[in-house]
């Protein structure tokens, strides 16, 4: 076996560039590796390959890729599913171990990072959180997170919530959260 464990890893991911990327730096790894760039692929993948892990981007072709979870978790409940993504909030990393991933992790992430991320390994030190409190404009962008997922993803809903205008919430939301 390969790492320990994982021999054949099915990374998900809409960026045809990251996908490809990714697959050859794991297969470079001695890992079987297999891309899908849409969810429809990503489970006819499944199905044939039956992977040890699961690489999931959050966003695909700006829909969630959290309901992804449950079915691939019905072909092969064993499998070690991390969810990747550009857009890491408390509430999603929260809802997506609910779902059933083992690991959540903020891109930008290197190869070394994504397999300790799919081991369970002790993290570098290099990978870990920082000491400092966020920002404001972070606290912010983790609170609409939160009410938005609270909302189930309704924006008018979620603005009524937050007593804001609903076309503020949408440039809010359209804005990528502020890195630390």
């Amino acid at each position: 076996m390969t790492t320990l464990g994982i021999q054949t890893v099915l990374v998900i991911d809409d960026e045809p560039a990251f996908n490809r990327i990714l697959c050859r730096t794991l297969s470079h790894r001695g890992l079987t590796c297999c891309g899908a760039l849409d969810a429809a692929t990503a489970l006819q993948e499944m199905r044939r390959l039956r992977p040890d892990a699961v690489i999931l981007d959050l966003n695909l072709d700006g829909s969630s890729g959290l309901p992804l979870i449950a079915p691939l978790r019905e072909i092969r409940p064993d499998t070690r599913i991390l969810v990747l993504t550009g857009y890491a909030s408390i509430t999603t990393a929260v809802e997506a171990i609910k779902l059933g991933a083992h690991q959540y992790l903020a891109k930008p992430a290197d190869a070394d990072s994504i397999l300790r991320a799919l081991l369970d390994a002790v993290p570098d030190a290099n990978d870990a959180a920082p000491l400092e409190t966020m920002s404001v404009d972070r606290l912010e962008w983790e609170h609409i997170q939160r009410v938005l997922a609270e909302n189930q993803g309704n924006i008018s809903a979620t603005a009524r919530a937050l007593k804001m205008h609903r076309r503020t919430l949408q440039r809010k939301l359209a804005k990528r959260p502020v890195r630390e």
